[in-house]
């Protein structure tokens, strides 16, 4: 894919147009972008177009012009090893491809809040200007930038005609977690012969996964010391086929999420029940299954709950649907943080957005710790019945609450011969019934995660026994 990619994107360089002279078009058409300003404005842009000017100059200057290609060189490779590697063999291709995609700007920004068709008819049109103009940068392919390069540091300091090699194929993509619809605009742009024509599908990425770094991600986490969202580039990658015996929970949360993207009602959602039974999993599979139709999950921690007010800010308006992801959660029983999430989820005078759906797991279905004490009999709270009635009320916000249980034998089987059979395992069936029952024993009892934990052990041992 990468060389079809590339042999697209590149053009043929002939004498009808002086080498310089197409150099100097192509930076001087810098001048005139202006809403896709910020894609030049990282160091590995700034580094190249600086390598540009001194090939352009009309008596270049070699000592700076190597030096310029090496540090191009350097942030080029430093951009690509941020990113994970590019499909895009070109680096500097890469680059221009990859902050085209991520750039937030009036005109992007416009597309993800109000939509494609409040997007005016002049804007359009200077975007297709700031578009060809980068066209232009995107044509100076690797090998013609070092042959250029080359020409002017040779002829003064020979020792550095061997010096580097073009940009090309500096670093494959890694395994980063990058949804379909992304991996085919790059490819779309890479092969364009006319970016002008670039603006219904960039549009149409924006209005569905926003703009900006975090865009590129389907998963996110909420770092509260520094008060920001981060991507994960390495999310797990489960997907609700590997999740065995959730016939009765999965459906229910596919049709509350399938509401959720179209834009209908759709609930807060409590997953609960004991530790391993799959309610955190069942979560990151969903994002994962509908990354392409715009969802992103939103890992928040339950020390950070305070911060959600501050977190539904920062999405509201934007183009993808967040669920917000509390794992874990539960309150002892002075913490009176719950009340906080109690006000998010209903009674607020601001709405919750659109666009934010909560969701959380717990190992009890009533999320903040009581004490018989509390119960029908007063104490020293002379409202103790209202007290009582407050902390249950939590888990009655979430208008979805779906229970997950502890399996059964029949049940734990059915989980470990699933799995064995999606690894394509082979092992006797009775001894693998037997090794499972002794791992349920030895292991704190059945639940979907000791089923997982168990066929892992069983394919490391045999993949082990083929290598040795």
């Amino acid at each position: 894919m990468t060389t079809e990619i590339q042999k697209q994107g590149y053009i043929r360089h002939d004498t009808v147009v002086a080498p310089t002279e197409q150099i100097r078009v192509a930076w001087h058409g810098v001048y005139g972008i202006t809403l896709l300003r910020g894609v030049l404005a990282h160091e590995a842009g700034q580094a190249v177009m600086h390598l540009l000017q001194e090939l352009q100059a009309a008596e270049p200057d070699p000592v700076a012009t190597a030096e310029a290609y090496s540090v191009a060189f350097y942030q080029l490779l430093a951009t690509l090893h941020h990113d994970g590697g590019s499909y895009v063999e070109d680096a500097w291709q890469a680059y221009l491809i990859h902050r085209l995609i991520d750039d937030s700007n009036l005109w992007s920004a416009a597309v993800e809040a109000r939509g494609s068709h409040h997007i005016s008819p002049t804007l359009r049109a200077q975007a297709q200007r700031d578009l060809r103009a980068l066209q232009r940068l995107f044509q100076l392919d690797a090998r013609f930038i070092w042959e250029q390069t080359r020409a002017v540091v040779t002829p003064a300091m020979p020792a550095l005609g061997e010096a580097w090699v073009p940009w090309q194929q500096l670093q494959p993509p890694t395994e980063v977690d990058q949804h379909h619809a992304r991996r085919n605009l790059i490819q779309e742009i890479a092969a364009c012969p006319n970016w002008e024509e670039l603006v219904g599908p960039l549009e149409q990425y924006w209005s569905r996964y926003g703009t900006g770094a975090l865009a590129r991600y389907h998963v996110l986490r909420w770092e509260g010391h520094a008060k920001e969202l981060i991507g994960i580039q390495h999310p797990d990658p489960i997907q609700l086929s590997g999740l065995i015996g959730h016939e009765r929970q999965q459906p229910r949360i596919v049709a509350n999420v399938e509401r959720f993207l179209s834009g209908l009602p759709a609930h807060n959602m409590l997953l609960y029940g004991p530790p391993g039974t799959g309610k955190s999993s069942t979560i990151k599979a969903i994002a994962n299954t509908y990354a392409d139709q715009g969802l992103c999950l939103v890992e928040v921690g339950k020390e950070y709950i305070s911060d959600l007010p501050q977190i539904v800010a920062i999405l509201r308006g934007r183009a993808p649907h967040y669920l917000l992801f509390i794992d874990d959660l539960s309150f002892e029983e002075h913490d009176t943080t719950y009340k906080i999430l109690k006000v998010l989820l209903e009674g607020t005078a601001e709405t919750r957005p659109a666009n934010v759906l909560i969701c959380a797991t717990s190992n009890r279905m009533n999320l903040v710790k009581e004490n018989f004490s509390e119960r029908g009999k007063p104490t020293e709270d002379v409202n103790w019945r209202d007290t009582m009635d407050e902390k249950q009320s939590l888990a009655h916000r979430f208008g979805l609450r779906v229970s997950f249980i502890t399996p059964d034998q029949k049940q734990y089987l059915h989980i470990v011969r699933s799995l064995v059979q999606q690894r394509e395992l082979v092992i006797d069936e009775e001894e693998l019934q037997a090794r499972a029952l002794l791992w349920e024993r030895q292991h704190a009892g059945r639940s979907g995660r000791n089923a997982r934990q168990f066929v892992d052990d069983i394919e490391a041992e045999l993949k082990y026994q083929q290598t040795t």
